[in-house]
């Protein structure tokens, strides 16, 4: 299937309402350390085009009933965007169906597709990790630079389009200490943040150990996902909090139990 409810997991959680998982792409070549595919996707640092896309399309989209996620498992503008196109192909039957899309990405491509995307129901959630492109480097190899991540959002927002910001994951004594400058520097193109501390599985966990300290002493394993304490995770998440109330966007967590009161926890919210 291409289309799929999302939450394989069916984690309790979870606080996201109803939506479709759709990936023009199988596997992600941004191939960053912390990434949980590469617990469940072959070879998942290379990404292959699916085929038959638009006709598989074609035949599934009757289920949606809400709005399609894009995407979860790969990032729709993985570098063979360039060459293959499916995302803004996919992007243009979604318009032609009125069909809501949230775009989850790390790439500046993006802003490409603003002719499609500005006539569209659709909304942007740029990942921002870092405000330093050498420690960007570190975990995310073959992501475009932050700086190029910040200007597709300044555009993006010039251009109309509603945006939010994934500051995700948050990495003690790797980027705790760059919270506050990550939320101030976005707030002027974003209306919405959503933020997670980090979350591995065993395969991410060996990648991020090679590079970053990790404590692994004191993360607490919940089911095949390890945790942070819940006191480390809430002290964080406060931080981000009280800085998106000083600067006037909205706030959530994903998969942290942590009580907050945006209309929805991943910026679907800012759909028109």
């Amino acid at each position: 299937m291409l289309i799929n409810e999302f939450d394989p997991w069916k984690s309790r959680l979870c606080t996201c309402p109803k939506k479709y998982s759709f990936s023009p792409y199988t596997g992600c070549s941004h191939s960053c350390i912390y990434c949980y595919i590469t617990s469940y996707i072959p070879n998942a640092f290379k990404a292959r085009p699916k085929k038959n896309l638009l006709k598989r399309l074609e035949k599934e989209i009757k289920k949606v009933d809400t709005y399609i996620s894009m995407a979860n498992s790969s990032d729709p503008y993985t570098p063979e965007e360039k060459t293959y196109l499916l995302t803004r192909k996919s992007l243009e039957f979604f318009k032609r169906n009125n069909i809501k899309v949230l775009i989850i990405t790390k790439s500046d491509l993006v802003t490409r597709d603003i002719d499609v995307l500005k006539n569209m129901r659709t909304s942007v959630s740029l990942t921002i990790t870092t405000l330093n492109s050498k420690k960007a480097l570190l975990i995310e190899p073959k992501a475009p630079s932050p700086s190029k991540r910040i200007y597709a959002l300044e555009k993006l927002s010039k251009a109309g389009i509603p945006c939010s910001v994934r500051v995700d994951p948050i990495i003690p004594g790797f980027n705790d200490d760059e919270l506050e400058d990550i939320v101030e520097k976005v707030s002027k193109y974003c209306k919405h943040i959503v933020t997670s501390t980090i979350k591995p599985r065993y395969d991410s966990l060996k990648r991020i150990e090679k590079i970053l300290e990790i404590d692994k002493e004191k993360l607490v394993r919940v089911g095949r996902t390890f945790y942070l304490p819940r006191s480390v995770r809430f002290e964080l998440l406060k931080r981000v909090e009280k800085v998106c109330r000083s600067n006037n966007v909205s706030f959530s967590t994903c998969r942290e139990g942590y009580v907050f009161s945006s209309l929805s926890c991943d910026g679907s919210h800012l759909i028109r």
